[in-house]
């Protein structure tokens, strides 16, 4: 006995394979875009993680002129090309320490870290901002892990006088593709000449660097056509990020990545304004965004 194929399902199979093949298509071309792209699609629990997907590896950096030494962590795969690069501050009397969780669990998501110390724990954050890009350049042209990293995609991060010395270092060096302040303190509250993608990280309840007169007002100064975002920790004070915060790392990954990786997959975690998170108390963005890393 012959069976007779149905005319239309045969057509809306060879539609439905045509789709499948332009959608494959398609996703490969949207990779190929984006030489920066490291690790696997990301989600809100690989990003929540204290570890990410890559194995890392830290090598230890004497005191230099520049800057007071430090640790650099970094990814120990070879296979996927060079990573982007972040320099973060401790802030005012603070010791690397402070914000040295921060090296391995940003590195194991695809990033060299250089997380230092200032030549002197007194410094201001001008004097830390100087230090932060010596530390870049040190990474990039000095240290053993050099060729890990590409030049062209490079951030700063610091907490508190260290958040400062992001903002001014961003200020003086616009070809930086990131910034995160960390409860970032500073005596300049306008930074309208700043071009470099920055996410302000707050604490609600910060006595030492209030809200109202810093976080908010360096958010609200930055350009408006600047890609920017304002995160407010609930219930925080100024030292919260000074040891592990699930929130706030989840908002610097996604920061780092789309913006120094060029990465859009990470749109969903900045955009839009995260709804009913018990740990906001507030979130400002300039969304949807549209600046890319730094050309090839």
């Amino acid at each position: 006995m012959t069976t007779r194929r149905n005319p239309l399902l045969t057509l809306l199979a060879v539609l439905a394979m045509t789709l499948g093949l332009v959608s494959a298509n398609i996703a490969t071309a949207v990779a190929a875009d984006n030489p920066y792209e490291r690790g696997p699609a990301p989600t809100v629990q690989s990003i929540s993680a204290a570890t990410g997907p890559f194995a890392t590896s830290s090598v230890t950096v004497p005191a230099q002129s520049g800057f007071g030494g430090g640790t650099i962590y970094f990814p120990t795969d070879t296979s996927q090309g060079t990573f982007g690069g972040v320099a973060v501050s401790p802030g005012f009397t603070e010791l690397q320490l402070a914000i040295s969780w921060l090296g391995p669990r940003l590195a194991s998501q695809g990033f060299v870290v250089f997380t230092i110390d200032t030549l002197g724990v007194f410094d201001f954050p001008d004097a830390r901002a100087d230090q932060l890009l010596a530390a870049l350049d040190y990474l990039t042209n000095t240290s053993s892990v050099r060729a890990r990293v590409d030049r062209t995609r490079l951030g700063v991060m610091g907490h508190s006088m260290g958040g400062g010395a992001s903002l001014s270092a961003a200020n003086k060096r616009p070809s930086l593709q990131a910034a995160i302040p960390l409860a970032g303190w500073h005596t300049t509250k306008s930074w309208s000449n700043v071009h470099v993608p920055t996410l302000l990280v707050a604490a609600q309840n910060d006595a030492i660097a209030p809200n109202n007169d810093h976080s908010l007002p360096f958010y609200n100064s930055l350009p408006a056509n600047l890609e920017k975002a304002y995160l407010e920790l609930r219930g925080a004070d100024h030292n919260t990020t000074n040891s592990p915060n699930t929130t706030a790392s989840r908002f610097a990954i996604s920061w780092l990545k789309r913006f120094i990786d060029n990465d859009t997959r990470y749109d969903q975690f900045l955009c839009p304004t995260p709804q009913a998170d018990t740990n906001i108390s507030r979130y400002m963005s300039t969304c949807p965004y549209v600046t890319g890393a730094a050309a090839a």
